[in-house]
């Protein structure tokens, strides 16, 4: 029993520190390689355009293509209202544009509606005129008679040349379908005004004597000018076309 006890101390007191060495090993914090960052998750997707069998590849004189389907569209109105140079790119960057306080007027795709801006009255009743609506009757007469569904299939079949135009004004991972939706939203939410629509001139320009319609957006502000009967029809058009837009995803 002696040599059993004293063999048995013996496998303790050495398996005891080896034990103790991998217990610690074990415990004690391995330094780690270091890990790569891991890269923004690109945004999702809210309304995908679905595959178009027709779509064309964004190679070659894609304006000019962009343009006679357009203008097959919608027939003679189209060279008399809109530009065709670099069309793609304008109908792209006004798009963006329209949300915020300005738009640049080089980008436009349509040509400038005939005439000048109309007012009536002086002083604290200058408002915009009631006539100055007729200026833009050509535009909302085409969008009222232009097929939405045609108009969405011609969007779908180029839809590659306009996401790599929208990529190229610093929108890489950003998904141009997405973008047109909400300014439809923005432009559907232009407040409807009845009323003479005031205006003040500090200088040159005009502004909206009312400071909450002075802070609108330029696409909005372009609602208010064209008058509410206009404004009423072309937010018809646009609630058309967004259902197409969402009902392709």
């Amino acid at each position: 029993m002696g040599k059993k006890l004293f063999w048995a101390v013996l496998v303790i007191a050495l398996a005891g520190p080896a034990t103790l060495y991998f217990w610690m090993e074990s415990e004690t914090p391995q330094p780690q390689e270091p890990r790569p960052p891991v890269p923004p998750a690109k945004p999702a997707i809210r309304y995908p355009i679905g595959p178009d069998e027709d779509t064309q590849p964004a190679l070659g004189d894609t304006n000019n293509a962009v343009g006679d389907a357009l203008a097959k569209l919608l027939g003679q109105s189209f060279d008399s209202l809109f530009k065709r140079q670099q069309i793609v790119r304008r109908i792209v960057a006004t798009i963006d544009n329209l949300p915020r306080e300005n738009l640049p007027l080089q980008s436009i795709p349509v040509k400038s509606t005939p005439g000048s801006f109309l007012t009536s009255g002086t002083g604290e009743s200058l408002a915009v005129s009631p006539e100055n609506a007729s200026r833009y009757l050509s535009y909302v007469r085409l969008a009222e008679v232009v097929p939405v569904e045609a108009l969405v299939r011609v969007y779908k079949r180029f839809y590659p040349i306009f996401q790599t135009e929208y990529q190229d004004l610093g929108y890489p991972d950003k998904y141009f379908n997405d973008r047109l939706v909400e300014v439809i939203d923005h432009l559907l939410a232009t407040p409807d005004i009845q009323s003479p629509v005031l205006l003040t001139q500090p200088n040159i320009i005009y502004q909206f004597a009312d400071p909450k319609l002075e802070r609108l957006s330029a696409g909005q502000k372009i609602m208010l000018r064209i008058g509410s009967e206009n404004a009423s029809k072309i937010k018809a058009k646009l609630h058309q076309i967004r259902e197409a837009l969402v009902s392709t995803s």
